[in-house]
């Protein structure tokens, strides 16, 4: 696999992030980034704050571990993993950089049992136009069917590469689009993942972003009695075979 071509960069300047591992179901990351350096790119709309990657990883991995993240978008996983010693295996349906591998997250190349850590952060509906790709999830509205028999076969490719009592998180958010109806993706999910995964967790992680920051939204959710999405899920599951 080819390496980052900014991992040396990164690497010269890190060491250890003031961070701490959470101990409650509420987290509340401080920034998109952790450290003097980004993970992943900034630029990349639907970035995944690099926070609660590198909190999965400090709890449910071990150094040399390998983590696969088959929704890769920027490579936020993809550094983190660098940075605490871990192997990492990215896929995308559109690779954004060289370290990325080009993958369908319904049926990838890997081996079975192979996966030490799975961590996704899958495209919640059709909200953001990531590839144009026709196979990509991305371009699948989540108020039809078609959306979750795709993350349904997601969720079993995952559940065949992870080893025996090794852990899978995902991270999602519900779906609202004014004057349509609400989408409770993060229920609706979390329901297909038990056929395959016991149940670890559910944890609440406050999203910051600019949308929330912006006055006028909040007074059109006033006036138009709806809500602005406030927190995203990350469900913490345990594949267990006896």
């Amino acid at each position: 696999m080819e390496q980052d071509p900014n991992f040396k960069k990164r690497g010269a300047g890190f060491g250890k992030p003031k961070l701490k591992v959470e101990t409650t179901t509420l987290w509340e990351y401080p920034s998109q980034h952790y450290g003097k350096v980004q993970q992943g790119a900034q630029s990349y709309v639907g970035a995944t704050p690099s926070y609660v990657i590198w909190n999965l990883l400090e709890r449910y991995t071990r150094e040399n571990d390998i983590v696969m993240d088959p929704f890769c978008g920027s490579g936020t996983t993809l550094d983190v993993c660098r940075d605490l010693k871990r192997q990492a295996i990215g896929f995308d349906i559109a690779p954004y950089r060289e370290d990325i591998l080009k993958g369908d997250a319904r049926n990838l190349p890997v081996k079975t049992n192979s996966i030490d850590f799975i961590f996704m952060d899958p495209p919640y509906s059709n909200h953001i136009q990531y590839s144009g790709d026709p196979q990509c999830i991305g371009e699948l509205d989540a108020r039809t069917p078609l959306y979750y028999e795709a993350m349904e076969k997601v969720f079993a490719e995952s559940f065949r590469t992870l080893k025996n009592r090794r852990y899978f998180a995902l991270y999602v958010c519900d779906s609202f689009k004014k004057g349509k109806p609400f989408c409770p993706i993060g229920f609706e999910l979390f329901q297909r993942l038990q056929k395959h995964f016991k149940t670890v967790d559910i944890i609440s992680v406050v999203r910051h972003n600019r949308t929330l920051k912006r006055n006028h939204w909040h007074t059109s959710a006033i006036e138009g009695n709806y809500f602005l999405r406030g927190f995203n899920y990350l469900f913490i599951m345990k594949k267990e075979v006896l």
